[in-house]
């Protein structure tokens, strides 16, 4: 009993740090306003210049701006977390005129981030400070300030930096989608920051590189009967079978799925031919698309296989859903 009464307890202050931290970012959520746009605004500039984000931050606020830079560098805003000590021992280095400072302290009188300041403003930068204190030495300094004051932290003793660092995540991230779409990124630029894993594989390879063609692409005329198309389907070791017509375009798809749902109520089955009991206007996809598309298709549809035609509309391959795992892109 005791250790289901602290089990209860545990959960209890699970559930309590969760409602202080959302009520912290509803609370930042709120604050925003015209500096967030001008912060935007000048980051664009900034990159379209080439200059680039200097991220900075010390202790817990350190930490999350290094997450900031990865997610502003990964969607294709070159950004560089610098450590405030480091900085001021030759990392400095690393600043140059054009670029934006990215300042991150809850205080705004962080000792080691005021000290990097009058070193800053040797160059032609602009400073975006994240602070919950708007007249603090840091956000006197900054040429546009975001408030990321909340309402208290998680810890009890409210001191460990908890809700205050997880509303300048966010924030940090509110900021790196913006700016990502000021900009037009896409999803091909995405991929070409991306070239490795599951993302890269999904939006860089087109349908034709993973789609089933040859002795493994089961196709069939429409006057070929069903005990013929089912011994094509064996052969390619395929659950479906594209139909064409007499110029050969795609007319229908046949299934196992479709054998069976009418073998029982049609003895005469075998013996019919495809055009009798194939699905006319199959859902197909151009040997052209991404491979992610074909993901969209398979996620939205209930089917097991794709249809894959070219541009006159014959079917050129089959992307089976079985094959996906194996090519890591699901």
């Amino acid at each position: 009993m005791k250790f289901l009464k602290q089990n209860r307890n545990h959960l209890a202050r699970a559930r309590a740090v969760f409602d202080v931290e959302l009520a912290a970012l509803k609370a930042v959520r709120a604050q925003l306003d015209m500096s967030f746009d001008r912060a935007v605004e000048l980051i664009v500039a900034a990159l379209r210049q080439r200059g680039k984000i200097i991220v900075v931050g010390i202790g817990k606020s350190g930490n999350i701006g290094q997450k900031i830079a990865a997610t502003l560098t990964s969607t294709g805003s070159t950004s560089v977390p610098l450590n405030s000590v480091d900085a001021l021992h030759g990392d400095l280095g690393v600043v140059n005129d054009g670029d934006v400072i990215l300042a991150l302290s809850y205080s705004g009188e962080s000792e080691e981030l005021l000290n990097l300041l009058p070193a800053f403003k040797r160059f032609s930068v602009k400073i975006i400070s994240f602070t919950g204190a708007l007249r603090s030495s840091l956000a006197r300094h900054s040429d546009v300030v975001l408030n990321t004051r909340v309402p208290k932290e998680a810890c009890p003793f409210n001191l460990a930096p908890t809700a205050s660092t997880t509303a300048m995540l966010v924030l940090g991230d509110a900021l790196a989608m913006a700016v990502l779409q000021a900009r037009g990124f896409t999803e091909k630029d995405f991929a070409r920051h991306h070239p490795s894993g599951a993302i890269g594989r999904a939006l860089l390879l087109q349908v034709r590189d993973i789609m089933r063609t040859g002795e493994r692409n089961a196709v069939a005329p429409e006057k070929l009967t069903i005990k013929d198309a089912l011994l094509v389907m064996t052969r390619a070791k395929s659950g479906s079978l594209s139909v064409i017509n007499a110029r050969g375009k795609l007319s229908g798809v046949f299934t196992d799925g479709d054998f069976r749902r009418r073998m029982a109520a049609d003895h005469d089955l075998l013996a019919q031919s495809l055009d009798r009991v194939m699905t006319r206007r199959p859902i197909c996809i151009r040997e052209t698309a991404l491979a992610v598309e074909a993901l969209k298709i398979f996620n939205k549809r209930n089917i097991d296989d794709l249809i894959v035609v070219n541009a006159k509309n014959e079917p050129v391959g089959l992307v089976d859903s079985q094959d996906l795992p194996k090519l890591k892109l699901m």
